[in-house]
């Protein structure tokens, strides 16, 4: 019968080897005699710090013994929380995940366990140790599957926050999966949970699943609203304090939603709506400097997305008062810039105007299109989204003026952008406006695409298993 290792026999071998006395190793270790002598004769269990001292002193990595301690001190014993959350925290730090998923694997067969573990989970996500934080709350989701709790529904939701990234189709499965919880949440966190989905399936340029959600997110924040100003209460106003956000940026972020929606749709009349609701903002009520912050970039929006709004519905003599507006806009960010110039490009092409001048004040901007910061959701999803937009358009204009060099490299651009993101549609939309131009590209540029296709192919061989078969 083979014996599990144990931490101890280990220690007790390398004692013997080493020729040092229970007082000697203490020293080395920083342990009183006793404690080595109770830990080496198996009367004391050993603690994640005593742990880490002893692996040190043996001239051991860190977490050397991690996985030998879920099997002697975790696994078919009583689950003790006092071990395991020291434990858990410390794998968190040394990226010991595998070691956390048995851990996991081991303690919550009992839903006792779950309001702990989710404790833990919440104590790793404000860390920024998100890795570890997803298999926590994963446990703890699976664990409560059938209990309808509203627990369930916050892992649900810091799931998919967490698992949201470059892959959108990854994006989309994750925000399927989360969006049947939001109903299951507090009220007030249910805003939060609707700007976030909104903001995937806006990325994902999903415009049905935005206006649906859109509308859920205004009817459940204008209801909020009336509330706070209705009952006031201590209760009720630290329950909206909980948002990332004032309230009313939901109710109003819900009319630019709808206004992206209607743009996307050509719908830019009732767009122009939108827009002028979300400028309207004297029914506010609050006065304070985050809200008028708020006031104020609400405003900023509109008056650019009005023009914006004119602009791409065919009204071109608006354009000049766009880069009026633009020159004068201050603290403009570079995710701002390159909005501004994919609205210009897009004008440009769908209505054939000559922008060469204008192309010049976003020559710094185009030099870095592809550095961009993520700081949430909309930063994660929507901008990388309009970045590579933006590429295929610049490569649209200077493709249809001839000028070749400029057009492939944006193309070029736009593309692996559109593989990053696994977006298919529009990296097929990518492939075609390649072709249709092939004959001008230059013998590297060919290069360069048939390199990006394999690659692309040999990506897709592996994620779905079929393996090149010829000879």
């Amino acid at each position: 019968m083979e014996h599990t290792p144990t931490i101890r026999a280990e220690l007790d071998r390398f004692l013997q080897q080493e020729g040092l006395s229970f007082s000697q190793f203490g020293h080395i270790a920083d342990m009183n005699r006793g404690a080595v002598s109770a830990i080496v004769t198996g009367n004391k269990p050993l603690s994640i710090k005593q742990l880490d001292r002893i692996t040190e002193a043996m001239g051991l990595p860190e977490g050397h013994f991690y996985d030998m301690f879920v099997e002697n001190y975790i696994i078919d014993h009583p689950p003790n929380m006092r071990r395991i959350e020291p434990f858990l925290f410390r794998c968190a730090e040394l990226d010991k995940l595998d070691a956390i998923r048995r851990v996991v694997g081991a303690i919550m067969d009992n839903l006792l366990y779950s309001p702990k573990l989710f404790e833990i989970a919440e104590g790793l996500l404000e860390q920024g140790r998100h890795a570890a934080a997803l298999l926590l709350y994963e446990g703890v989701a699976e664990a409560e599957k059938y209990q309808h709790s509203e627990r369930l529904a916050v892992c649900q939701y810091r799931i998919f926050t967490i698992q949201v990234g470059d892959d959108q189709g990854l994006n989309l499965k994750a925000a399927t999966l989360f969006e049947p919880f939001v109903e299951r949440l507090d009220e007030i966190d249910q805003l939060d949970a609707l700007k976030d989905l909104a903001n995937v399936y806006r990325s994902l340029r999903k415009w049905d699943k935005v206006d649906e959600i859109a509308r859920k997110m205004r009817a459940k924040a204008e209801i909020q609203y009336s509330m706070k100003h209705e009952q006031r209460s201590r209760e009720r106003d630290e329950s909206v304090n909980k948002l990332s956000r004032p309230l009313f940026v939901y109710i109003s972020y819900a009319d630019l939603l709808c206004a992206s929606v209607c743009e996307a749709r050509g719908d830019y009349r009732q767009a122009l709506q939108y827009t002028y609701a979300y400028t309207d903002l004297d029914w506010v009520k609050e006065t304070d400097e985050d809200n008028q912050h708020w006031i104020g970039l609400f405003k900023h929006w509109a008056e650019a997305n009005i023009i914006v709004n004119k602009l791409l519905s065919g009204d071109i003599k608006v354009l000049q008062e766009y880069i009026e507006y633009i020159d004068a806009a201050k603290d403009t960010t570079q995710e701002d810039r390159i909005i501004q110039l994919l609205n210009i490009m897009i004008t440009a092409n769908r209505y054939d105007i000559d922008v060469s001048d204008i192309i010049k004040r976003f020559k710094t901007d185009i030099l870095s299109l592809s550095q961009h910061s993520s700081s949430d959701i909309y930063t994660q999803q929507v901008v990388p989204d309009y970045f590579a937009w933006c590429g295929y358009e610049l490569a649209h204009y200077y493709l249809h003026r001839s000028s070749y060099d400029d057009g492939f490299k944006h193309l070029m651009y736009s593309m692996v952008s559109y593989h990053t993101l696994n977006n298919e549609t529009y990296f097929i939309n990518c492939m075609g406006l390649f072709l249709h131009f092939r004959e001008h590209a230059s013998l590297e540029t060919k290069a360069n695409f048939l390199n990006l296709i394999e690659k692309v192919w040999m990506n897709n061989v592996k994620k779905n298993g079929t393996g090149d078969r010829r000879g």
